[in-house]
């Protein structure tokens, strides 16, 4: 299978960014091609302009060169992947402008959907489950991802994973979160 995995965090160096690594190595030797797309180092605008707003009473849509080379990217994948550091209870926002102007209107909503079988969405959260749990993020989070986005697009396959406590750094720690994405990997789809 082609995945199609897309990262966003600012720091070459963050975890995010091993964590998105140690997933890669688990997705190949699992035999998957990979190709992947960071938004911050392929410096994606993440503002919707004009030429990417939708013309909702029109047959066909038109957007923007950038944006038509992200869904040739899409078109080219069997299945996704987005990882990014927890923010507001929610992903970065170049991710989430990457969501608004490549799952445009007739393209992965609308007259048309996205023909991926899974999507897996991997966040990083400071907060511990505790935190996640008392208002009840952690489930809203869980609709969003997997109901708002994935089901919502034609995805049929949609898991949303946290690795919580993410700002509680020590090696033992990284090391138990880099087996268990690798494994998320390695096991992508099953």
């Amino acid at each position: 299978m082609k995945l199609l995995t897309i990262v966003a965090h600012p720091r070459e160096e963050s975890l995010t960014m091993k964590v998105t690594n140690r997933f890669i190595e688990g997705l190949q030797d699992a035999g998957h091609t990979v190709e992947l797309i960071d938004l911050y180092r392929h410096e994606f605008e993440a503002a919707l302009p004009i030429a990417d707003e939708p013309e909702w009473e029109a047959e066909e849509q038109h957007f923007s060169p950038e944006v038509m080379k992200e869904m040739e990217r899409m078109k080219s994948a069997d299945a996704l992947a987005f990882i990014f550091p927890l923010w507001w209870w929610s992903m970065p926002g170049i991710m989430k402008g990457y969501i608004d102007r490549v799952w445009n209107f007739g393209f992965a909503y609308g007259n048309n959907h996205l023909h991926h079988e899974h999507v897996l969405w991997l966040g990083l959260a400071a907060a511990d489950e505790k935190k996640l749990a008392k208002r009840k993020y952690d489930s809203m989070m869980e609709h969003y991802f997997n109901v708002g986005l994935a089901d919502y697009c034609g995805i049929p396959s949609s898991a949303f994973h946290l690795l919580t406590e993410t700002n509680k750094v020590n090696p033992q720690q990284i090391d138990e979160w880099l087996l268990q994405v690798y494994d998320l990997g390695r096991n992508y789809g099953k």
